[in-house]
C-alpha cells in the first residue's frame, strides 16, 4: 500500500493545551505531520489520513530534545480556532 507524509507547520499566537499534553505549549510555530495512505479505486487515487503528529517544542525553541507527539485532527483545529479567537 501506497504511503506519505504530509508537512505542515501551523502557529499559535497564545499559549494552548491539546488533549493528553501534560501541560500548556508556549505560542510559536510547529511542526504538523500527517500521514496519509492510498485508497486505489478504478481511475482515480485518493488519500485517507491515518494519524497526526506535532513536534514538540516550537520550531523557534532551543533544546536537543525534540518529540513527536500524536494528536487528533479535530483538537489541533479546535485549539488553532480558539487561538484566533483570542
Amino acid at each position: 500500500m501506497t504511503s506519505r507524509t504530509t508537512p505542515s507547520v501551523v502557529r499559535f499566537r497564545s499559549a494552548f493545551s491539546l488533549p493528553g499534553f501534560d501541560t500548556p505549549q508556549p505560542p510559536g510555530e510547529y511542526r504538523v505531520d500527517h500521514d496519509e495512505e492510498a485508497l486505489e479505486g478504478a481511475s482515480l487515487i485518493a488519500w485517507r489520513r491515518v494519524a497526526t503528529f506535532i513536534h514538540l517544542p516550537a520550531i523557534s525553541a532551543s533544546g536537543a530534545t525534540r518529540q513527536m507527539v500524536p494528536i487528533e485532527p479535530a483538537s489541533l483545529e479546535a485549539a488553532l480556532e480558539q487561538d484566533q479567537r483570542q
